[in-house]
Parts: structure tokens; sequence; C-alpha cells
């Protein structure tokens, strides 16, 4: 099983300007269903997101493409406070 919270955590600490800030959790729902939760600084959520969503999808399409080999399903959502 790869972990889906360390190769979204690498990528997006070099997305934003304070990687410090960046959390990311990874749990185990069951049944090969992973979700991963990310926490950034308020001022870079708007990074994570990009426009109309693009760099959020990209994160949410490159977890699904490690998730594929391992026939598992990755979720991924940004958390905000």
């Amino acid at each position: 099983m790869p972990d889906y919270g360390a190769l979204i955590e690498s990528i997006v600490r070099r997305l934003v300007k304070d990687p410090d800030a960046v959390k990311v959790e990874c749990t185990s729902q069951g049944n090969g269903v992973f979700e991963v939760r990310i926490r950034v600084a308020p001022e870079d959520t708007g990074r994570v997101i990009g426009k109309k969503g693009a760099t959020v999808n990209a994160l949410r399409l490159l977890a699904k493409a490690a998730a594929v080999k391992d026939n598992e399903k990755v979720v991924v959502d940004i958390l905000e406070d």
C-alpha cells in the first residue's frame, strides 16, 4: 500500500508559501478506501485549490492514479479553519 498522505504532502509543500503549516492526515475508511485531509495556512488555501479547482483536481487525479494499481480508492479534501 502506497503512503498517499506522504505523496500529497510532498506535492502540497512545494506549492505553498508556508510549507511548515502544511498538515496532511491519511486515514483508512476500510474496504480499500482512504481519506486524505489537507490543512494549510489560510493564505495558501487558494494556491492549493487553484483556478476553478484545477490544482486540487490534479492532486486528486495523482492520488487516484497511485491507488489504481492496488485496487484502492483515495478521497482528497482540503480542510479550512
